[in-house]
């Protein structure tokens, strides 16, 4: 019996995508589809995402930094891997500059300091933002995002 090798696997290396800042913030889209994301993020300390929950699951991987959820009192350092189960809800809050992959399914819904909906953030949001950035920046769209 012979096996077919089935579709290519997809690959793109972090040296062919250009690195976006906004503010505080450095973003790299590694991966968009339908219903997950790949961003890695080099976030400068005391930086803090606003309060939000995920509809799926995110998985994190700190390459260097210190950060943690607000409400966890836990530190994340370089070498620490962790997995937020969907529905989770806390406050990013970066601790020493930072450099993260995150892989996440779905979408996040932020929230006011008041506890209302203040936006919606998913991966065709994240991607039309990186191009926004680079396109500000002069910086030319990559084509090797995966899908």
């Amino acid at each position: 019996m012979t096996e077919s090798m089935g579709p290519l696997v997809g690959y793109v290396h972090s040296d062919d995508l250009p690195w976006v800042n906004a503010g505080p913030v450095g973003l790299q889209v590694l991966r968009v589809s339908a219903d997950t994301w790949v961003v890695r993020n080099r976030f400068q300390a005391g930086f803090q995402l606003p309060t939000h929950k995920h509809t799926g699951s995110v998985h994190a991987f700190t390459f260097s930094g210190r950060w943690r959820y607000k409400e966890y009192g836990v530190d994340y350092v370089a070498g620490t891997f962790i997995h937020e189960p969907p529905g989770s809800i806390h406050t990013l809050t970066i601790e020493e500059d930072s450099d993260i992959l995150f892989i996440i399914e779905g979408a996040f819904i932020e929230f006011d300091k008041d506890g209302n909906i203040s936006g919606i953030v998913d991966g065709e949001s994240t991607l039309n933002a990186y191009f926004a950035l680079c396109d500000a920046a002069g910086i030319p769209r990559p084509d090797g995002i995966l899908p």
